[in-house]
C-alpha cells in the first residue's frame, strides 16, 4: 500500500484583533454616492483601494475620486489597485469629476490618482485641470489632492501646485527601512522633499504611513521627525490590513492606545493635526485637515 505524501501546512497569519472591526456598507448616502459614482463613469480610490472606512464616507455623502484610470504603473506590496500598463487616458476626466462633485453637494473632496510614470508630464496636465474644474464649478468646495512624486520631476509638480489646492498630501507610507519591501519604486527622501518643496510653495502639507508592516517604534519616531523638519502640517497613522492573500502579509496590528501614543508625540512635535487609529486612513476625516 503506497504511503499518502504529508500534507504541508499552510502558516497561519496572524487573527484580527476583536477591537479591529469594519462596518459594511450601508444607507441611502451610501446608494446614492455609488449611484453617481457609477453614472459619472469615475473611479474611487474607496472602492479599489478596498477602503475599510468606504461605508462610514459614502454614508456622509463624501468620496475620494481616483483619476488617470484605475491601472498603476508601479507595484507597491500594500496596495489592492491593479498594476500594470495603463491603457485610459481621458481628457474628459476633469469635468466628470466637477459634475460628480457639483452633483454630491460636499464641502470638501478628496482626490487622488494612479502613478502615470509612462506619461511625459506623469499625468500632471489631467491633476492640474482637474482641480481647475472642480473650483470652477463647486467654487465653495474645499480641495485636498493626494499626489503622486512626479518621479521628481519638479515642473509637474509646480504643475499642480500652481492650482492651489487647500491641502497637498503625499504619503510615505511606511519607515525608510521598509521601502524597498513596501514601496520599491518609490523613493524615502525623494517623498521628503516633494513634501518640503510643497511647503515652501506656501500650501499645507498632509501625509500619512501604514503601521504593521514590520517597522520598530523607533522607526516610527524618526519618520515623524523627518515629516516634521520637511514641514508636514498634518500626519495621519493608521493600521495596514493586507487586501488579499497576494499582498504584504501584515507583522503585527497595533493596539488603539499605542495609536494614542503617537498623536499625542505628533501633537507635542508640533503637527497642526494628527489622526491616529487602527481605522485611519490617508482621506478619513479630511474635512477636518483643512483649518
Amino acid at each position: 500500500m503506497l504511503e499518502q505524501p504529508l500534507k504541508e501546512k499552510k502558516p497561519k497569519g496572524i487573527g484580527k484583533p476583536n477591537w479591529l472591526k469594519i462596518d459594511l456598507p450601508t444607507g441611502e448616502n451610501y446608494k446614492k454616492v455609488k449611484k453617481i459614482v457609477k453614472e459619472n463613469k469615475l473611479h474611487t480610490i474607496c472602492e479599489d483601494g478596498k477602503c475599510p472606512n468606504m461605508g462610514e464616507c459614502w454614508g456622509a455623502g463624501t468620496a475620494t475620486f481616483m483619476i488617470l484610470g484605475n491601472v498603476c504603473t508601479r507595484s507597491c506590496s500594500f496596495c489592492a489597485v491593479a498594476t500594470g500598463r495603463p491603457g485610459e487616458y481621458d481628457l474628459d476626466e476633469p469635468q466628470r469629476i466637477a459634475e460628480a462633485v457639483t452633483l454630491m453637494g460636499v464641502k470638501h473632496c478628496v482626490i487622488t490618482s494612479v502613478n502615470r510614470d509612462e506619461l511625459k508630464d506623469k499625468g500632471a496636465t489631467v491633476w492640474a485641470n482637474t482641480i481647475k474644474e472642480v473650483k470652477k464649478s463647486s467654487p465653495t468646495t474645499t480641495l485636498e489632492v493626494l499626489i503622486p512624486d512626479f518621479k521628481a520631476e519638479w515642473d509637474n509638480l509646480y504643475q499642480v501646485l500652481e492650482q492651489r489646492p487647500e491641502v497637498v498630501s503625499h504619503n510615505m507610507e511606511t519607515v525608510e527601512s521598509l521601502y524597498r519591501i513596501v514601496r520599491p519604486q518609490a523613493k524615502y527622501q525623494r517623498s521628503l522633499e516633494q513634501i518640503a518643496r510643497t511647503k515652501e510653495y506656501g500650501l499645507r502639507t498632509k501625509s500619512g504611513a501604514m503601521l504593521g508592516c514590520g517597522e520598530t517604534d523607533e522607526e516610527v519616531e524618526q519618520l515623524m521627525v523627518d515629516l516634521n523638519t520637511h514641514g508636514c502640517d498634518v500626519l495621519t497613522l493608521g493600521q495596514y490590513l493586507q487586501p488579499t492573500k497576494l499582498h504584504l502579509p501584515v507583522k503585527d496590528y497595533i493596539h488603539p492606545d499605542k495609536f494614542k501614543h503617537w498623536e499625542s508625540l505628533g501633537l507635542k512635535m508640533g503637527f497642526k493635526y494628527v489622526e491616529s487609529g487602527p481605522m485611519v486612513r490617508s482621506s478619513y476625516h479630511a474635512e477636518k485637515h483643512v483649518l
